[in-house]
């Protein structure tokens, strides 16, 4: 009697994906790592490899599926001003404040491949959660413009490279640790901050570290219950960079209105608001009128954090595709055995691994830009390069790696959905496609020590590939046409990203996958749609390089 009403028997399943070491499982991040600079710490990316693929897996769900929630009054109706996170989304910051993510960069300056490695906790991080990746970078990238006043350096900096994660709503000054902010956007203007309307009246004297009063709004303020942001305002002298704290020097509650959360597509666990300022006290960073010469200082970091979080997005619906695809069959046999699905997983696996070689050889830039002018030029081109193209490639790579799934792979019990929903992400955040075209074109015209080391970059492959080298001269050539570059700025920097790609690939050893990758992408069959290369690549090997089974 009671197998009277048993429907069926579930078979055919894959099993839930394991706990996995995601550092220990990714021969390209180890092998980019290590060529880049940064092997010296694999002891750190060890750990945190283990905690992502472990413990942060199901921390990054439990963050996503309890959404922050804005709280502006106390129960006695005092106006508060404070977002509540769910537990998890504290304990994902814990991890990434005391592994490094905020700032293994700045703990260990100096340090050849310092950043490479702080990119590979970045990469790591953003695989387990996206959401919470956005107040860490804003807190690493906030350093570089912070420290252009002494005294808010002095201040604040102890503060970002602690390894103290302090989630209390308290000044600054009585926590064991500070993550930061930032607000740019105005209803208005959107991209074009110049047209920011938000006023900034000098509390007493004018200038650098001084106080000053804000009145005005922000449309986009992210991370709210950070401890303070940096903020554009225009003063006397024009639009100029500030630094708002949560708290005044006085300890009380600074007069920053939270108006709403965003409701947003993806970034679940994180909170993004609308703000208006009624009289907030800020400090000047750098000299009235200078505020976006300034905030640059943090936006170009922040634009190669949307390069890894995009690359570490792929990553995950990659790995996923893969270990549903190893534990399914179809027709007879496992998918991961049939052809065209080779063909599709070998693909993106190319993409991926181009992508991180990418992103690894921009945090390279990085690292070497203090005190190497031909790496700082090519850091400043490649980022906006990098940061166009590995953001636009995100959106259709994880499609297609729901689409390895079926409808697994669209219901929110799978990862792929959040992934879907985070993919748009990074290449709207901190200057959409257009505005990274266009600072390409103003570098490459404006700068000639950018085009020079972009060339340079192109040149140590020389003669490696007949397709790269072509590729190369038509980018010289086409360049020379001032009149049509705007228009067909996309076009051109989405070669000038394949190039790069195919080059870093080379550069790194992976010479097989390398020119698989070059001639599916430059070659004259070259398609738009994943899984369809030709050639006599061996997908399963492809497959087992990217994600050993």
């Amino acid at each position: 009697m009671t197998d009277r009403f048993a429907t069926h028997e579930v078979t055919n399943q894959p099993p839930a994906f394991a706990a996995v070491n995601f550092y220990a499982t990714d021969r390209a991040l180890q092998e980019g790592v290590a060529h880049f600079g940064g092997a010296w710490a694999e002891d750190a990316l060890h750990t945190y490899g283990a905690l992502a693929g472990g413990e942060m897996m199901a921390l990054g769900i439990a963050a996503n599926e309890n959404k922050p929630r804005f709280k502006p009054f106390d129960r006695q109706g005092h106006r508060i001003d404070q977002v509540e996170f769910h537990p998890a989304y504290h304990r994902l910051m814990a991890l990434g404040v005391e592994h490094g993510v905020s700032n293994f960069t700045w703990r260990h300056a100096g340090r050849e491949g310092a950043n490479v490695a702080r990119a590979a906790l970045m990469y790591l991080h953003t695989q387990a959660d996206q959401g919470t990746s956005c107040p860490l970078t804003m807190t690493y990238a906030s350093v570089p413009a912070l420290r252009r006043i002494d005294g808010i350096a002095s201040q604040w900096l102890p503060r970002i490279l602690s390894t103290s994660y302090d989630e209390r709503f308290l000044p600054a000054q009585d926590k064991r640790g500070a993550t930061l902010g930032m607000g740019m956007t105005e209803k208005q203007g959107g991209s074009d901050v110049r047209a920011n309307t938000t006023r900034a009246l000098p509390l007493a004297r004018t200038g650098p570290g001084e106080w000053y009063e804000l009145v005005g709004h922000k449309w986009f303020f992210s991370a709210p219950m950070c401890d303070a942001f940096l903020v554009l305002a225009q003063a006397q002298a024009g639009l100029s960079c500030f630094l708002l704290p949560r708290f005044r020097p006085d300890g009380s509650v600074n007069a920053l209105r939270l108006q709403r959360l965003k409701d947003k597509l993806g970034d679940w666990s994180n909170a993004s608001s609308e703000v208006e300022f009624h009289g907030a006290h800020a400090q000047l960073v750098g000299d009235e009128g200078r505020g976006v010469a300034t905030i640059l200082d943090m936006v170009a970091l922040t634009r190669q954090d949307c390069m890894i979080g995009s690359s570490g997005i792929m990553r995950q619906a990659l790995v996923q595709a893969i270990h549903h695809a190893r534990h399914r069959t179809a027709f007879g046999k496992r998918l991961v055995d049939q052809p065209l699905m080779q063909n599709v997983l070998a693909d993106l696996a190319l993409e991926s691994e181009a992508a991180l070689a990418l992103t690894l050889r921009v945090a390279r830039a990085v690292d070497r830009a203090p005190y190497d002018a031909q790496e700082a030029a090519f850091a400043r081109v490649a980022t906006a390069i990098g940061k166009y193209w590995v953001c636009k490639r995100c959106p259709p790579f994880v499609n297609e790696a729901q689409e390895c799934l079926g409808g697994a792979g669209y219901v929110e019990e799978s990862i792929l959905p959040r992934l879907y929903r985070q993919a748009p992400l990074n290449s709207i955040w901190e200057g959409s496609g257009n505005i990274q075209c266009l600072d390409v074109l103003r570098a490459l015209a404006r700068e000639p020590a950018c085009r020079d080391a972009l060339f340079a970059e192109f040149a140590t492959c020389k003669g490696e590939s007949r397709l790269l080298d072509e590729c190369a001269g038509a980018l010289a050539a086409e360049l020379l046409d001032t009149a049509n570059l705007e228009a067909q700025s996309r076009a051109l920097v989405e070669r000038m990203a394949i190039a790069l790609q195919g080059t870093q690939l080379i550069r790194v050893g992976h010479g097989k996958l390398a020119h698989a990758f070059i001639e599916a992408r430059l070659g004259q069959a070259r398609r738009n749609t994943f899984g369809a290369m030709a050639g006599a690549l061996d997908g399963n090997d492809v497959i087992e390089w990217a994600f050993a089974g």
